[in-house]
């Protein structure tokens, strides 16, 4: 009734029956379920075709890769579709040495989260951030649910963690959000960034994520000069 659709046209969209569901009429019954955009815009995701695969870039564009090198010495990084690393700068590879060795299916963001134990102890409050992380990548990667390398880095994920394993099925969705990030560098201590994403507009599929220096904090300048010991 609040969406504006009968009992049956909803008990057979439930079904999975060959219905149309136009994007207004899927609008309708996110507002109803008290979705929020984020959840309004992965339903309608949902409601296209998938396709089986997808061409990704192998390397970041030019342009890219200077974008990121001139924002040291704040860490910088392009993601690609997947959230795959494509490029990163040389303040990244200071905070997140391991970067320069990640090969193949590796060599992906939600990997490195979940799967590198020295993530878990860089990120302060893990947990936190691990989730809004996996809510933010499922409501990116809605039409790559078909496609084969996607599938391969969800099975590999629950595989080796059990809190990805644990926190995939319950679906959870959202927008990217600005937010502080802390981390327990072994050599340059406590740091604090501004955690923002950047899209480029000529090409949609890929991102550009910085570690925002804080007004008033050294971070950025201490990892510079105190990362020898890593």
């Amino acid at each position: 009734m609040l969406a504006g659709v009968s009992l049956t046209w909803y008990t057979w969209l439930e079904q999975g029956r060959r219905i149309n569901a136009s994007p207004d009429v899927l609008s309708a019954i996110g507002r109803a379920l008290k979705l929020d955009e984020a959840g309004i815009d992965h339903l309608l995701g949902l409601a296209q075709p998938s396709s089986s695969s997808f061409e990704a870039p192998q390397e970041a564009p030019s342009a890219l890769v200077r974008l990121i090198g001139s924002m040291e010495p704040a860490p910088a990084y392009v993601l690609g579709p997947r959230w795959e690393f494509l490029a990163w700068n040389a303040a990244q590879a200071r905070l997140y040495p391991r970067i320069v060795e990640l090969e193949g299916i590796e060599r992906n963001l939600l990997w490195v989260l979940f799967a590198d134990p020295f993530t878990r102890e860089l990120i302060v409050d893990w947990d936190i951030h691990a989730r809004q992380a996996l809510a933010e990548f499922r409501a990116g990667t809605t039409a790559f649910r078909g496609d084969p390398e996607f599938a391969e880095l969800v099975e590999k994920l629950a595989a080796e963690s059990t809190e990805f394993a644990a926190w995939w099925p319950e679906h959870d969705v959202s927008q990217f959000e600005t937010r502080i990030r802390r981390f327990r560098h072994p050599a340059a201590g406590v740091l604090t960034f501004e955690y923002q994403q950047l899209a480029p507009v000529e090409w949609p599929g890929l991102r550009v994520a910085c570690q925002l220096p804080v007004p008033g904090d050294d971070s950025a300048d201490r990892l510079a000069v105190r990362h020898y010991l890593v």
